[in-house]
């Protein structure tokens, strides 16, 4: 029975009640009739707008709850490193690459200027979570303890380059891990708008093209001079060591912010 049911009833008994001693009492009776039911609704039209505050569900305040502890602990533990982390300043201070990092997305873009080339790169943060649904016992296989780095687990990294003069695009498709940067695919378009453009449409041109051949079985010369022409462009250990970082930070800023957000819709 909802507590709403059951107040309705109470005030239904008073009412009776207070009916029966009216009808003893003489000429009073209808005035006193009257202002029972009139106060009986007005108690329930304000309990009823107290419940609808909260929503209809029976589990919200609960949720609500958890979400409050989750949320507080999560901010306790960004407190205790406030401002931007050591890394990120340092990053930011060899003043190479141009971070951009939009709240509530999944990707972020870094972009700098080679000459007359513009490099562009981008990861996506999912990966972390990819990563961490891996089996702990393929996690112990690796063995090592100490000798693991910091961050093993992949993210995949795309790059295009462009140059002004009209040459087209040359996108590179690569993995970061452990520090280092391994080619999967190295292709060429002609139309630099049609290899950097990020829309549906480009991406099912794309689909048409050839895309050159899979890195690995390029001779092993030519390989060694592309991986070199790549670093040359920034494209190298410090950048790869930079995005798991990265990827990691980003990813502890939007988990407290969806926290933050489901709680207040839950809580509206």
């Amino acid at each position: 029975m909802s507590v709403l049911r059951a107040l309705r009833q109470v005030t239904a008994s008073s009412s009776r009640s207070v009916t029966r001693t009216v009808a003893r009492s003489g000429p009073l009776r209808l005035a006193t009739v009257q202002l029972a039911p009139q106060a009986s609704m007005t108690a329930a039209r304000a309990f009823s707008a107290s419940v609808r505050r909260f929503s209809e569900g029976s589990t919200d305040v609960v949720l609500s709850q958890k979400l409050a502890e989750e949320l507080k602990y999560e901010k306790e533990a960004v407190a205790d490193a406030p401002g931007e982390p050591e890394f990120l300043k340092t990053f930011k201070e060899q003043g190479m690459w141009e971070i951009q990092d939009v709240a509530g997305n999944d990707e972020v873009t870094l972009i700098r200027k080679f000459g007359n080339e513009t490099i562009r790169m981008m990861f996506s943060i999912a990966d972390i979570q990819s990563a961490e649904e891996e089996p702990e016992y393929e996690q112990e296989e690796g063995g090592g303890g100490e000798d693991q780095p910091l961050h093993s687990y992949p993210i995949r990294a795309s790059f295009s380059i462009t140059k002004g003069n009209g040459k087209g695009s040359i996108n590179i498709d690569t993995m970061c891990q452990e520090g280092a940067f391994i080619i999967d695919n190295m292709s060429y378009y002609p139309d630099a708008q049609l290899g950097t453009e990020l829309t549906a449409e480009a991406d099912w041109k794309r689909r048409g093209l050839y895309i050159g051949p899979q890195f690995d079985t390029l001779d092993v010369s030519v390989q060694e001079e592309i991986e070199k022409w790549v670093q040359e462009r920034g494209i190298n250990e410090n950048l790869a060591t930079f995005v798991p970082e990265y990827s990691e930070y980003k990813e502890q800023k939007e988990y407290v912010r969806w926290l933050d957000n489901v709680k207040n819709f839950v809580d509206a």
